[in-house]
């Protein structure tokens, strides 16, 4: 099995940074896709950011030239830098991680969401 533990949200004000972190553990050979989602109310769960295995980043629209996204291979870990944060990116924020295990079996494994709250 593979766990990830997130953290870095909270509540701050327009134009504001937050630093989220993903920690992954347990059964893991490979990490290949790293990636950060979002969901608000009454929305949808849309992609933020992802990175891949080789280090490519892809963001989404309303998120380019104020988030990024980054790992660190020898900890397992996955963050997103958010600066300028605006009350639209208010949401749960969800990392994703997928890869294989040390069976040689593939994972998709989800953080337990951390809240992001931008307001004044």
């Amino acid at each position: 099995q593979v766990q990830l533990v997130e953290s870095g949200g909270g509540f701050v004000q327009p134009g504001g940074s937050l630093r989220l972190s993903c920690a992954a553990s347990g059964s893991i050979r490979s990490i290949n896709a790293m990636g950060w989602y979002r969901q608000a109310p009454g929305k949808e769960r849309d992609l933020v950011a992802s990175v891949a295995s080789g280090g490519s980043t892809h963001y989404a629209d309303p998120v380019k030239g104020r988030f990024t996204i980054s790992r660190d291979n020898a900890k397992n870990t996955v963050y997103l830098q958010m600066n300028s944060l605006k009350p639209e990116d208010t949401a749960v924020y969800y990392c994703n991680i997928r890869g294989f295990t040390i069976r040689f079996t593939t994972y998709d494994a989800w953080g337990q969401g951390t809240q992001v709250t931008v307001s004044s």
